[in-house]
């Protein structure tokens, strides 16, 4: 089952608090129930992939601020059919910041989230299954911004809150106070 990858890890994934694994679980029973959770065209929802970039000393990460969400995020996005994860993560950050320096710091999920994406011209309101990877950049690199971004920057952990992360984004930027330095 091209599933089943994706299965695996959530059924691994040991969750930080109660809204990720509430979020753990949401995901895991779509992609149970959907054969074709991984496509876009599914209008209901579709897993996204992210990409939660750290630098080396674990204490900036590389936001994008969202065109069409008004909003400071992570980097990522849609599936398009795609089944690998990881694979999903690392193509979205290198289409969105340029960056050639991206590695995963591990394979496995480092976060989860369920979010409602707004109706937009012919796409009706959906949700994304929202399947968060951590990598890791150099973050001298040149960074280039896409046209989904109005700007990109290394932010300290610390200033997250100040530029209005949501609560998910929030939760990452705890979670990274765990991860060992590389």
């Amino acid at each position: 089952m091209h599933r089943r990858p994706l299965v695996s890890l959530l059924e691994a994934y040991q969750p930080f608090d109660a809204d990720d694994d509430q979020a753990r679980g949401r995901i895991l029973s779509f992609v149970l129930a959907n054969a074709d959770c991984f496509e876009r065209s599914l209008l209901a929802g579709h897993v996204t992939g992210s990409a939660w970039i750290v630098d080396a000393s674990r204490s900036r990460c590389l936001l994008t601020h969202h065109r069409k969400l008004e909003r400071w995020l992570q980097l990522g996005g849609h599936a398009d059919g795609q089944t690998d994860i990881l694979e999903v993560a690392m193509r979205e950050a290198r289409e969105e910041s340029g960056l050639l320096s991206l590695r995963p710091v591990t394979a496995s999920i480092f976060d989860c989230d369920v979010h409602a994406i707004p109706a937009r011209k012919a796409e009706p309101e959906h949700w994304h299954y929202d399947v968060r990877l951590l990598l890791e950049a150099d973050d001298s690199e040149t960074l280039v911004v896409s046209e989904e971004s109005k700007e990109l920057a290394w932010v300290a952990l610390g200033e997250v809150a100040a530029l209005g992360g949501d609560a998910s984004v929030l939760r990452m930027v705890a979670k990274t106070a765990r991860v060992p330095r590389s």
